[in-house]
């Protein structure tokens, strides 16, 4: 082994810690949103916590898909590429489950950083909660690859 692949698996080791502490804070975000359901006005409370949750959400996917799967990309000796490139390769790897998910991911997560209206976070929240379940799955199926090649 490399020192430079040495030093992908310690940022990788780091990183998969930081993204599990993110993962269960999503979790506990998306329980406490699913609890407020859906009406016509929110409390200053329940906007704050819709909030909380599309924050957590980008957070989280960033930390996967821009630390994870690109130091993994580096441990496998990959070219670098465009992000889709890697996820429907990484797909073909069985490194993530869907790449089509991921990317609707990526997606919602754009326009969660790009939204200034808080209607239209709002709006995002069921998608949110939707993806975030597929988020934690692809998350999952990683983790059993690189077990599997003792990197964490």
């Amino acid at each position: 082994m490399t020192e430079k692949d040495k030093n992908n698996q310690e940022l990788l080791k780091q990183n998969w810690g930081l993204l599990i502490r993110s993962l269960d804070s999503l979790k506990l975000s998306v329980e406490k949103v699913s609890d407020i359901g859906q009406k016509k006005e929110y409390t200053f409370e329940e906007l704050e916590s819709f909030d909380s949750l599309t924050s957590k959400y980008a957070r989280t996917s960033d930390i996967f898909l821009q630390k994870i799967i690109r130091t993994i990309w580096a441990l496998l000796h990959e070219t670098q590429m465009p992000l889709i490139d890697v996820l429907n390769k990484a797909e073909k790897l069985s490194i993530i489950d869907s790449s089509d998910q991921l990317i609707e991911i990526r997606d919602i997560r754009n326009q969660i950083a790009h939204e200034y209206l808080p209607e239209a976070i709002q709006e995002l929240v069921p998608d949110v909660i939707e993806l975030s379940k597929h988020l934690e799955t692809n998350i999952r199926t990683c983790q059993r690859f690189i077990s599997q090649r003792n990197w964490i």
